[in-house]
């Protein structure tokens, strides 16, 4: 095929090629533009904030009351004083010191980032303080580090020396707690504190506890619950772990929906003992005093046998009844009417046939 030479061919065939290469441009960026549908993205909703686990009404209805755990139990007056003197020690021991200052804090579980609620109660028996508290935290696992650090305390805090801000020393000892098995999740410990200086003073007697003290939490989902309960008259573990059951219930219910479940509450006071004993009669029952009284007389007889009707005579003698023959003492003048009666009704009777032998 012979190429045109004139001044139109070999322009007119650039010209061709530039206007297709325009157009395969223009058909390409026209496809890019154009998706079809299943190229494209689908449609993300647009983010809303998650609902909260744990809401700040349903945190204040999930605490304990001081009912549930007793009469002894009241709303607290304050906090002690012994929680500056003895929780606000100093020692070397590096996880000894973060329970000691968690537990003066309040916050072993760490800080909550929702909605918590917290009660204080005071015990009238030992002068011990009760802080519940109820919170959310950010996940379950921070809740559980938090506890599996708490069950190595025992041992590695089991005994220590902490000193307090006037430079005296205390012997503190930690051990495990026991606790409901409740919840997802729970850790329990108990911390006293004795003076060191009496434990060395030789005597061997040692030193009594100056502070008891139990830490209790349980994770119910992302949420838990957590509590101290002690003092220097002691810590009632039975009450610890009352508050420990009564208060997960009570959070699950909440969080279910369902009415929180109500411990029966005891009484404050025991009932009255009567001071004295039920009053007896003062008098026996009243019983005849005599023997019912018999008859003083007999009964009455007919005086005379029964008569003949056609010779107007006696026919029979008389004969006493039957009741008289109990009467076992005889009367000697009834003795003589007897006989009287019989000699009468004798002759009478010969009488009669003497009468019936004439007449014949």
């Amino acid at each position: 095929m012979k190429v045109p030479t004139g001044p139109s061919g070999p322009y007119r065939l650039l010209a061709r090629a530039l206007t297709a290469g325009v157009l395969v441009s223009a058909s390409a960026c026209s496809l890019h533009g154009v998706m079809r549908p299943a190229d494209a993205p689908s449609v993300e909703p647009p983010a809303t904030s998650a609902a909260p686990s744990l809401t700040d009404a349903q945190a204040s209805a999930a605490l304990i009351t001081q009912g549930e755990l007793g009469g002894r139990w009241s709303a607290t007056q304050g906090g002690a004083t012994w929680r500056d003197g003895l929780l606000k020690t100093r020692t070397d021991a590096p996880d000894c010191q973060r329970l000691l200052d968690g537990l003066y804090a309040e916050d072993l579980l760490g800080e909550p980032t929702g909605a918590r609620a917290v009660v204080g109660l005071d015990e009238s028996g030992n002068a011990a303080q009760l802080r519940y508290q109820v919170a959310a935290y950010a996940a379950p696992s921070d809740v559980d580090a938090k506890l599996a650090w708490l069950r190595t305390l025992p041992s590695k805090c089991a005994q220590f020396t902490s000193t307090d801000v006037r430079g005296g020393r205390l012997n503190v000892t930690v051990v495990p707690s026991v606790l409901p098995g409740v919840g997802d999740a729970r850790e329990g410990l108990r911390l006293t504190m004795s003076d060191a200086s009496a434990a060395n003073a030789g005597d061997g007697s040692g030193a009594a506890p100056m502070l008891t003290l139990d830490f209790a939490a349980v994770r119910v989902g992302d949420r838990a619950v957590s509590l101290t309960n002690g003092g220097l008259g002691g810590a009632a573990q039975d009450s610890t772990q009352q508050a420990v059951q009564i208060g997960t219930q009570r959070l699950q219910d909440v969080l279910a929906g369902r009415p929180p479940t109500t411990a029966p509450v005891e009484p404050t006071t025991v009932p009255a003992t009567p001071t004295t004993a039920p009053v007896k009669p003062t008098t026996m029952p009243v019983h005849p005093t005599t023997a019912p009284v018999k008859p003083t007389t007999r009964p009455v007889h007919p005086t005379t046998a029964p008569v003949n009707p056609f010779t107007g005579r006696p026919t029979e003698p008389l004969t006493e009844s039957p009741a008289d023959t109990d009467n076992t003492t005889a009367d000697p003048a009834d003795t003589a009417d007897t006989a009287d009666t019989a000699d009468t009704a004798d002759t009478a009777g010969t009488a009669d046939t003497a009468d019936t032998a004439q007449e014949g």
